[in-house]
């Protein structure tokens, strides 16, 4: 086979088998689509074949459009005419048609499937329409067919939600008409072709069906309601919206109708920054594990069969059911017995919220539990493959275990920390380790966040930093290796971020407003105060020292979180901090908060001529907050603290909840155009000058290279050597 093709076979009694050849997933590819029409055409054509089964090879029936093309051209590069033609060569050709499907059928592949007469599939697979996720909406017939075969309300829950459903779901939805074991499949879907070709079972063309379509009133109120609840979720998304009014005209005026609407909500949506945010995000993310110089130099990962964790706390406890939920042995180890238990009953407390949510089963739980074991000595650690320390963020201490573990450990274990402040050349100063300690920052919960920021020094060997990168692919964290500095690459981008909202409020903003900007228009998970009373104000005055020692030149000090802990208004912990907190948690606005309020901009005591607080817009208060990060961005960029510019997006959305459909920190700047979030920034830095703060906004060297030059920001390699 040479390239994306589909593979044409006469069977017995006139079967013809057209198979999908793209490995590994066969993706749809143009050449393949191309292939799949003339094989149909042919088969449709030929007096031998009497029906017409599709299929996939290797197991899988097909992922979908080959995403790859995605990022050549708008659309995918997608012939229209083709794809018309073809849906309608399978769905009312001469000759019936059957898919064959097993492992996954998704996207266009579910779309082929769903152009079929009729569907079989094996246990196990999966069928479902997430082109949701990448900003662009069913292109193939989907948002009319899926109505047709599984009722309107639950076609727009599984296009809105991008999620699959099971082989039993789909026999029960009428997705799939039967479900059978592998060595059955193709002899099944033969018969079936075969009985409708004869005539013993009716010949079904889904896009003609309206069994499963609610009268239209009570249609409309589906749709209407979907579209409702879409904006609530998302009010900053339009593709959502688009997909909904292809159904929409498709149920109202038929499927033909809908079709033609398809496409043209297909290409409004292709056309959208969305659409090239998070196809970005699709391929930065699957990038991250490739890091030059590590991983292209020959050397094999060494896969971490066992693991000590030291400290039981949340986050320690965390990395170990990570760890065990992936087959991992872990050994906990804590300075006493009433910790010790306390770290295991985090772990098995973990586990069984597992259970509860049905992500996995009792069994399974109790399994992953029986790999952890707890001692209070070093005297097992002569065994493990890697130690990760997770204790408080005390320098001597650290440096303590450190030393503690050179003399225990095997010369070849691996000895990460899990600090989020400390230099790694200062955790293990006092050992002659070097070159296999390495940081292991994980994001609380650490056991859920999907973000694991593996921290390498100048000495940390090539060795170590790939087995690490293997140990999180291991426990399904996306790891992103970055640069030794203050606060690693994802703190340190983001110390601008509360440091402008607060700068806001001392020049009169009001910060409940400032977070429902950031969090209900811009797309963050909560705003910058909200967050802060998450981490927690004592937590966020500790880390902000240590940035002022580090880049005294561009922080900002206000008195707001100084004026939150000496009022011991710490967030959640205390009940009150930005937010008063009910029995339930929930955040709610506190009038209480306005005497530290007042008594931070006395403080500040900031005016600016023409630029007053009151008269900023939405997006002046969305630049005024991010671009600042976007510049920090830079720097991390320029220092080659992270491989790739990419890396830092995908952190960006992994581990500060920066909006997915916005790209990353990085590339969304890149969609604004470097040269507007230079003029602003520069702006800023002119107009905070007279008091003392244009060291905030001053343009990074980088920042000021790329746009000289007319480079992306996210180009990298081609933007340094401007430098």
């Amino acid at each position: 086979m040479s390239g994306p093709t589909a593979a044409l076979q006469l069977h017995d009694h006139g079967v013809a088998v057209i198979t999908l050849q793209n490995p590994p997933v066969n993706a749809l590819h143009p050449k393949l689509l191309e292939s799949l029409f003339t094989c149909l055409a042919e088969a449709q054509a030929s007096r031998e074949v009497k029906a017409i089964v599709i299929t996939g090879d290797g197991g899988l029936f097909s992922a979908g459009f080959d995403i790859a093309v995605f990022t050549q051209q708008s659309g995918g590069g997608i012939d229209r005419t083709v794809n018309d033609k073809l849906c309608t060569l399978v769905e009312d050709g001469p000759k019936p048609t059957v898919a064959a499907i097993e492992g996954i059928a998704l996207g266009g592949g579910c779309e082929v499937a769903l152009a079929c007469n009729a569907r079989v599939c094996t246990p196990g697979t999966k069928l479902g329409l997430p082109e949701l996720q990448l900003g662009i909406l069913p292109g193939f017939g989907g948002t009319q067919r899926l109505p047709r075969l599984v009722g309107l309300q639950k076609a727009c829950e599984m296009m809105l939600t991008s999620q699959p459903v099971t082989a039993q779901a789909a026999a029960q939805l009428g997705l799939v008409d039967a479900v059978v074991p592998h060595d059955e499949l193709l002899s099944v879907a033969k018969q079936v072709a075969l009985d409708i070709a004869d005539g013993r079972t009716a010949r079904l063309m889904t896009l003609y069906r309206t069994d499963k379509l609610p009268p239209l009133p009570e249609a409309l109120m589906i749709i209407n309601f979907a579209k409702a609840q879409s904006t609530k979720r998302a009010p900053q998304l339009r593709h959502p919206q688009l997909c909904l009014d292809a159904v929409h005209t498709g149920v109202a005026f038929g499927g033909q109708a809908g079709l033609v609407k398809e496409q043209e909500a297909f290409a409004e949506a292709a056309s959208l920054d969305t659409h090239k945010a998070l196809v970005h995000i699709f391929f930065a993310q699957r990038a991250t594990k490739r890091v030059k110089g590590v991983t292209d130099c020959g050397l094999a990962a060494r896969p971490v069969k066992s693991l000590a964790v030291i400290g039981g706390g949340l986050m320690g406890s965390g990395i170990a059911t990570a760890s065990v939920l992936v087959g991992i042995q872990v050994l906990m180890k804590e300075v006493n017995a009433q910790f010790l238990q306390a770290g295991l009953d985090r772990i098995k407390a973990n586990l069984r919220n597992r259970v509860k949510k049905g992500k996995m089963s009792q069994d399974a739980a109790d399994a992953a539990l029986a790999r952890v074991s707890g001692t209070l000595e070093y005297t097992q650690f002569s065994e493990v493959d890697m130690v990760i320390e997770a204790v408080i963020e005390d320098v001597s201490l650290k440096q303590r275990i450190f030393t503690d573990l050179e003399k225990v450990c095997r010369p070849d274990a691996i000895l990460a920390t899990n600090t989020s402040t400390i230099d790694i050349d200062v955790v293990g100063a006092k050992t002659r380790a070097a070159d296999r300690i390495i940081g292991a920052h994980f994001f609380s919960p650490a056991h859920v966040m999907p973000l694991l920021e593996i921290v390498r020094t100048s000495k940390t060997s090539k060795q170590v930093v790939l087995d690490t990168l293997e140990y999180g692919s291991q426990i399904r964290k996306t790891p992103v290796v970055v640069g030794n500095c203050t606060g690693f690459a994802v703190n340190r981008v983001f110390f601008p971020y509360t440091q402008g909202a607060c700068l806001l409020v001392d020049m009169g903003l009001d910060p409940y407003v400032i977070d429902k900007v950031i969090a209900q228009q811009f797309g963050m998970p909560m705003g910058p105060f909200r967050l802060s009373d998450l981490v927690g104000a004592d937590i966020g005055m500790h880390v902000g020292k240590s940035y002022l020692e580090a880049f005294p030149d561009r922080v900002y000090v206000s008195k707001l979180i100084m004026g939150l802990n000496a009022a011991n208004r710490l967030g959640e912990k205390t009940g009150q901090g930005f937010y008063k907190f009910d029995s339930n948690r929930r955040a709610v606005q506190d009038p209480a908060l306005q005497p530290i309020v007042d008594a931070s901009r006395r403080a500040a005591r900031i005016s600016i001529p023409g630029l007053e607080a009151s008269s900023m817009t939405v997006r002046d208060i969305v630049e005024f907050i991010f671009f600042p990060v976007v510049n920090e961005g830079c720097r991390v960029i320029e220092e080659g603290i992270v491989d790739k510019p990419a890396d830092l997006d995908v952190a960006s959305v992994l581990a500060m909840g920066f909006p997915a459909f916005r790209g990353g920190i990085i590339k969304w700047a890149d969609l604004l155009s470097a040269a507007y979030v230079h003029k602003r920034l520069q702006r800023w830095a002119d107009d905070f000058a007279p008091v003392g703060l244009a060291g905030v906004f001053k343009p990074s060297r980088y920042l000021e290279k790329a746009c000289a030059a007319g480079v992306q920001l996210g180009a990298g390699v081609n933007v340094s050597s401007q430098l």
